[in-house]
């Protein structure tokens, strides 16, 4: 899943993909770098920033997922907005990717149910400008179970197939560098839930801090090759999807999983 975030206020490439005709280049550049689904967002969700109003997400969202479904792309939206999640299907989306499992609106899983499109639920505690107040667990892996087998439950009685069910652990959101490693290490456990997992380690600050050395933590932009790493390692471990900004390096990472694990 290739990302294109049409913000300006992103943690790693804000701005870069803010134009409508860049925004849809690099949803392009991407796919022809062999990225199965083209993530289209428009309201940054990196700790501490604002909301991003509904016609200011539509603006930016919509032309852009317009014009790459014309081209035969298939994308999903990162939204937590069911009036979005409406449009944006009605603009040729084929999925929708909401961080807050449901929680953010509470007419997401009913709309969704009914435009029949596959769903990624997302493990979410709060909004940005609070999550990480929200970083305690007794046992994160445990805990994140127990969430998300909520949301997932939530949204089989909205109505959304169980066949069109994604969950998501949500690295990095209202999680510690320790917690986001220990999930990696516990994705079997989340596995359990029964449902194909989406995982987004892209560029994320708890790679920077592993990373890091006398000039501070790795840069976004330099995180990548950590995480095709842990690409290839969840490839290895037969993980739906990736969620990156970088598709290329992470089909050779899958690539060589693939080759190993050959029986």
């Amino acid at each position: 899943m290739g990302i294109v975030n049409v913000t300006p206020d992103s943690f790693s490439d804000g701005g870069d993909w803010f134009a409508h005709d860049r925004a849809t280049a690099r949803g392009l550049e991407l796919t022809a770098e062999g990225a199965h689904l083209i993530d289209v967002g428009g309201e940054s969700t990196r700790p501490g920033i604002t909301r991003t109003d509904p016609p200011e997400e539509a603006r930016r969202v919509l032309p852009v997922v317009s014009a790459l479904a014309e081209a035969g792309v298939a994308v999903s939206v990162d939204t937590m907005r069911a009036e979005i999640a409406e449009a944006s299907v009605a603009a040729g989306a084929a999925l929708i990717n909401d961080v807050s499992g449901g929680l953010a609106d509470p007419r997401m899983l009913p709309v969704v149910a009914d435009l029949g499109v596959p769903f990624v639920a997302m493990h979410w505690r709060a909004h940005s400008t609070t999550m990480q107040d929200l970083a305690y667990y007794d046992d994160v892996v445990a805990d994140v179970y127990a969430e998300l087998g909520a949301r997932a439950e939530a949204a089989l009685a909205a109505g959304i197939a169980e066949d069109r069910l994604i969950l998501d652990p949500g690295i990095g959101f209202a999680k510690t560098a320790e917690h986001n490693w220990a999930l990696l290490r516990g994705l079997d456990v989340l596995a359990g839930l029964g449902f194909p997992l989406l995982i987004g380690v892209s560029r994320k600050r708890f790679l920077g801090k592993l990373l890091a050395d006398a000039n501070g933590e790795r840069p976004p932009r330099e995180r990548d090759d950590a995480g095709a790493a842990i690409t290839a390692i969840l490839a290895a471990r037969g993980i739906w999807a990736v969620r990156t900004h970088s598709v290329r390096q992470h089909l050779d990472a899958v690539a060589v999983a693939e080759a190993l694990t050959a029986r």
